[in-house]
């Protein structure tokens, strides 16, 4: 008898998920604890893994289905070896000319934007089927010209008709995943609900560059890893933190809560999408340490495998802007915290130095901040504070 596979709880408060991609067909033979489908949270996407090793003998929910924990979402054959019946479901070649049936909703919308009968298109799809590429290349083919009489000559005052571009013009709508949904929400909460104010700085990186450049080789030799500049801008982070706690505080109901951690959440691109994982007691870790921590989430938030508890939390958010190239940003707080500093790109620009015009490596920094509880002096007081441990790194060592 088949064993039923049933949504596991994703973490603590969440009940509800989002079925996404299958990545084993029915019929095919999985072994114990290989990926059956991919489920979508509010926070992170997860695997469901087979309890044993068997057959797929059926999908209980499709790709895009809401599902509650503890909900079957497949059959398993707990033993049975695959069949040839998934072979058996390939269908023979299309013929040039494929049903109605067989056109795509992308490919019917195009067809009606271009004029044309999808019947008359011939399909590349799986199984002959019609996809939107195909209508696009039988609009570009050009038709036969007809026979028509010699156009009379314009009257010399008329004005020549704007040309018109004939074309598909289509459009395709897509379900938000879950967390895009999710991100969404909180970011709207966060302008509703919060007092947003942002304050900017600009950081001398010469003193970094130096140090990482006289250091790297002997860094990577130790610790197998490169020195960055995420893990001075954190260590500076905390120093600020330090200097002024009401940016390191939340507002809770009616209190301020200040916190006596450091737990840092730094922003990085997953395979989904933008997640905060949080490096926890920031204070207490090197250099080192903190490079690892953000090269680990880094591989792990392409392979969408950061745990949802890595996610939760944080008293503080640095975001950097700068890898994509963004020169200037006014990043938005991530609640309930009250302060996010954003990072910016390098670049080469003149100052003035000792009565003097000199080319420097320049990046603009952001602090984003709940004005509710941060007033503007302690805003500008913490940026400057970053500014100064990173532009003479030795203040993180000694805490001047």
């Amino acid at each position: 008898m088949p064993v039923e596979v049933r949504i596991p709880s994703p973490g603590e408060s969440i009940t509800e998920v989002t079925v996404g991609n299958w990545r084993v067909a029915e019929g095919q033979a999985v072994a114990v604890d290989a990926a059956l489908v991919e489920i979508e949270t509010d926070k992170a996407n997860l695997d469901v893994p087979a309890p044993s090793a068997g057959v797929l003998v059926k999908r209980v929910l499709e790709t895009g289905a809401v599902a509650k924990v503890g909900d079957v979402v497949a059959l398993l054959e707990v033993g049975a070896t695959a069949t040839a019946a998934p072979e058996a479901k390939v269908a023979a070649p299309a013929p040039k000319a494929p049903a109605a049936g067989h056109v795509m909703p992308a490919a019917a919308r195009a067809a009606a934007y271009a004029g044309i009968d999808p019947a008359t298109v011939a399909g590349t799809g799986p199984a002959g089927r019609v996809l939107k590429e195909d209508v696009v290349k039988a609009a570009a083919r050009p038709a036969a010209p007809a026979p028509t009489a010699a156009p009379a000559a314009p009257a010399p005052s008329a004005a020549p008709a704007a040309p018109v571009v004939a074309g598909p013009r289509a459009e395709e709508v897509v379900p938000m995943t879950r967390m895009r949904r999710t991100i969404a929400e909180r970011l709207v909460s966060a302008q509703q609900n919060a007092a947003l104010l942002t304050t900017f700085n600009e950081v001398d990186m010469s003193a970094v560059m130096a140090a990482r450049k006289r250091y790297q080789d002997a860094f990577v030799a130790r610790h197998g890893i490169k020195l960055g500049f995420m893990s001075f801008f954190v260590k500076a982070v905390v120093e600020g933190l330090r200097s002024v706690p009401v940016v390191n505080a939340e507002v809770r109901g009616d209190d301020v809560v200040y916190k006596h951690y450091y737990d840092i959440g730094v922003a990085v691109g997953g395979g989904r999408g933008l997640v905060v994982p949080v490096i926890r007691n920031a204070e207490a870790l090197g250099l080192a340490e903190i490079e690892k921590a953000i090269a680990d989430f880094g591989k792990r938030a392409q392979e969408n495998k950061i745990a949802l508890d890595e996610l939760q939390g944080g008293t503080f958010t640095i975001s950097n802007g700068g890898i994509y190239g963004s020169l200037l940003s006014t990043p938005i707080v991530n609640p309930p915290q009250s302060g996010i500093l954003g990072m910016h790109a390098i670049q080469d620009r003149p100052i003035a130095e000792n009565g003097q015009v000199v080319i420097r490596p320049m990046m603009y920094v952001a602090l984003t901040y709940d004005h509710r509880i941060v007033d503007g002096r302690e805003a500008v007081t913490f940026l400057k504070r970053v500014k100064e441990c990173v532009e003479d790194p030795a203040r993180i060592l000694i805490e001047a």
